[in-house]
């Protein structure tokens, strides 16, 4: 069930890489500017954004998106993709502990939160180019991130894989072809610490190589009420390398990017099993009932650990043949993991698993961008993703004995293996059709085959899935600019996520039965303002989102363990929200911004089969809340920098604010629905109150003095995280009447930086 990377399309794919870099007369960076669009960055505040593949400003990109660059990331003193959450409008990330740099990431209420590697994320991340394929190794290092943009919203014409929530974008910086480099090391609560280097060299003109060392440490920030220790601690390294090459007097780049990363942390799970759940039964009293506030940073694990080994390589191209662009990124991403985890999350040994998975993507994108005549441009190409993984589940269960290994307490483990081949084609096209206006489309079509299999060691296969799934998703828009300081603009799109099928399904039936895939279609109105003088941008955006044929999971009887989860589509659901993002520069030296963002969300027709007295019988979720979709969100941040006469400080300071929000759809207050004193239905009153997490404010604040030492500038950071010492959860589940376990977010944290550039 292996992929061959010798297969034909791939040799194909890098033939045609390789010819370009042989073959190439002409070298361009720079993606084709939009028709008749204001050029890039011809004002002090402008934010050259690249996420359409064109540069142009912020301001002048008829989408809703947030760019963030490396001088706001270390001006916040951010350690990685999650302290994003709350900085841009609708967007949710939050650490999930069962998989290595896994990520929750929600844009707009649509989120996948899960590990397993047979679904495709709903928020794409894309690494310089290239798309992440799974949650797992998302949570990236900020260290050397160049600017990072969040696109809210479907993106099917633009981005090698299609995403029905949005996309962030993260471009990491390019080799300089110069010496310099920058080092840091940090020290913080919970004996945190982390050392960060990064080199670059080159000739100045042609060529540049870029080496990175990233490593950061923590005993973590539970305590084990059994051991008297810390719990939850982590230790990860990341290192690799980027050639640039530019061949003199040519219009030709390449740039190759090798990297791994390593990551060995102690998963840790809180308990909050309530009276009730079978679990609680055989659990200590004063483990099961719990809050799901500050309670939930006392755990009873048995010890736990988890490896994971991440090796990765790109190869991006550019060319330019006069007026066509052309563009060829190839990539490559590995991944094993080897994971323990006490999901029981009490001192009574009842539900233990040991997780050992392999993962391999490779992804091939070639685009084309030009322009035909002052009007029309565009972008097309053609996109190619496939991925294997292997996953043997052991588990304890019942075991009441922690020293007996997983490997040896189950001899029947599951199995399953997964397939994903995936050909895409898409285009985006801009008309200024008439002064001020500006028509926007575009189209992509996506066809993937999907393979799953799944089986136990001793009882054999289960069951076989195979199944192919294609769909065409178009957008439309139009954006109209009555002058050089205004932008209105509407848009239509679809996006589609794959159908596939269930890694969990323990039967021959489940197993083999496909879940179809789901799409959003998007409508969206915006305006994007430049006030007094520039000083004051605010963007402001409405959507509405119609979301058809959700996937969803839903544990019903069946199997060796009495149970199994399955995903089906069931039913839809509206989204209506409404985004501001402002940026005021008052006076020199000073910026301050602010994000808002309501969204209205419910389900419609979410009927799906689940047990009710021992028997199967449809239940009614339209009530229950979707996940990771809080009402409100928003943010307030003030920066301000001085300039002395060593050098300069710069102070930061910002609150995050999200209100309560769901993480699992589960089973709340329940009313069933009789017909001659037979149960024929059941509706479901919300989800369960453990898996609402209450409201965040978030306060964080830095302060960063940069001392100019000749041609070096050095820097020392004091900063504090969630300085209001917050205590809240990051994740909750619910696990069919028999347990429930959380895991949390970080308590108030205070460190303090120092580094250097030269």
């Amino acid at each position: 069930m292996h992929i061959i990377l010798g297969r034909p399309f791939m040799r194909a794919a890098l033939s045609t890489t390789a010819l370009l870099a042989l073959s190439a007369p002409a070298l361009a960076q720079e993606q084709t500017p939009p028709a008749e669009a204001p050029s890039a960055g011809s004002d002090a505040n402008d934010i050259v954004v690249t996420a359409r593949h064109r540069d142009e400003t912020l301001q002048n990109t008829p989408v809703a998106i947030t760019a963030i660059n490396a001088a706001m990331l270390e001006n916040k003193a951010s350690t990685n993709i999650g302290d994003l959450q709350g900085a841009a409008p609708n967007l949710l990330i939050t650490q999930q502990n069962s998989g290595a740099q896994a990520a929750n990431l929600s844009i707009r209420g649509l989120t996948y939160a899960d590990i397993e590697k047979s679904q495709e994320p709903t928020v794409g991340v894309v690494i310089d180019g290239v798309f992440v394929g799974t949650n797992t190794g998302q949570l990236l290092d900020f260290f050397d991130i160049d600017q990072l943009e969040v696109l809210r919203g479907p993106q099917g014409t633009l981005f090698g894989r299609n995403t029905i929530g949005g996309v962030i974008n993260i471009r990491r910086s390019r080799p300089t072809m110069e010496t310099g480099g920058k080092f840091e090391a940090t020290y913080g609560s919970f004996n945190s610490w982390a050392t960060r280097a990064l080199l670059n060299v080159g000739d100045g003109e042609s060529i540049g190589l870029k080496g990175w060392y990233f490593h950061n440490q923590s005993d973590g920030f539970y305590h084990n009420a059994i051991t008297g220790k810390r719990a939850g601690g982590s230790n990860n390294e990341n290192f690799g390398a980027s050639l640039l090459f530019k061949p003199k007097g040519s219009d030709f780049d390449a740039l190759l990017t090798v990297e791994k990363l390593d990551q060995n942390f102690e998963p840790v799970n809180s308990n909050i099993a309530a009276t009730g759940e079978l679990f609680c039964l055989y659990e200590p009293a004063n483990e099961c009932n719990r809050n799901t506030t500050s309670d939930l940073y006392t755990v009873f694990n048995s010890p736990a650990t988890s490896h994971y080994s991440a090796p990765s390589a790109s190869l991006e191209m550019n060319l330019d043949l006069g007026g066509v662009k052309l563009t060829s990124i190839t990539g490559w991403r590995k991944s094993s993991e080897f994971q323990t985890q006490d999901f029981d999350a009490s001192s009574t040994d009842l539900y233990y698993t040991l997780r050992q998975q392999n993962y391999e993507q490779w992804s091939q994108e070639l685009r084309a961008a030009g322009k035909i005549g002052s009007t029309f441009d565009y972008v097309v190409g053609g996109y190619y993703f496939s991925s294997h993984y292997d996953l043997v589940q052991h588990v304890r269960l019942f075991g009441f004995n922690p020293t007996v290994s997983p490997l040896v307490a189950d001899t029947n483990p599951q199995t399953v293996a997964g397939r994903t081949t995936s050909y895409a084609v898409f285009g985006d096209f801009n008309w200024a059709f008439m002064d001020k206006w500006r028509l926007s489309f575009g189209g992509r079509y996506t066809q993937d085959h999907k393979e799953l299999d799944n089986s136990f060691a001793l009882s054999g296969p289960v069951g076989n899935g195979r199944g192919n799934f294609k769909k065409f998703t178009p957008k439309v828009g139009v954006d109209f600019r009555p002058d050089g300081d205004t932008m209105l603009y509407a848009s239509w799109s679809r996006g589609y996520r794959s159908g596939g099928f269930s890694p969990r399904a323990a039967t021959v039936a489940t197993a083999s039965q496909p879940y179809q895939p789901e799409t959003v279609d998007s409508y969206e109105a915006g305006a994007k303002l430049d006030l007094l003088q520039r000083h004051l941008q605010f963007n402001l955006a409405a959507f509405i989102s119609k979301y058809s044929n959700l996937q969803q999971s839903t544990t019903i009887p069946g199997g060796p363990n009495g149970n199994q989860t399955v995903t089906t589509n069931v039913g839809s659901a509206t989204i209506k929200g409404i985004e501001l993002d402002a940026t005021a520069r008052p006076v020199h030296g000073l910026k301050l911004s602010a994000t808002a963002a309501y969204m209205d969300s419910h389900f419609r027709n979410f009927i799906t089969g689940n047990i009710y007295n021992g028997a199967i019988v449809p239940f009614d979720y339209s009530n229950n809340n979707l996940i990771y979709a809080p009402k409100f969100s928003g943010s307030l941040g003030a920066e301000y920098t001085l300039d002395t006469g060593f050098g300069s400080v710069a102070t930061s300071v910002g609150l995050r604010h999200i209100s309560p929000y769901d993480q699992q759809i589960s089973l709340g207050a329940l009313t069933p629905v009789t017909t001659a004193g037979v149960v024929t239905s059941v509706t479901v009153n919300g989800n369960d109150p453990r898996v609402r997490t209450q409201t965040q404010d978030l306060v964080d604040a830095s302060i960063t003095a940069h001392f100019d030492i000749g041609h070096t500038e050095a820097y020392v950071t004091v900063f504090g995280r969630n300085m209001l010492n917050q205590k809240r959860m990051s994740a909750a589940f619910t696990v069919a009447g028999l347990w429930s376990f959380a895991s949390a977010i970080e308590p108030a944290s205070y460190g303090a930086t120092i580094g250097f550039k030269f």
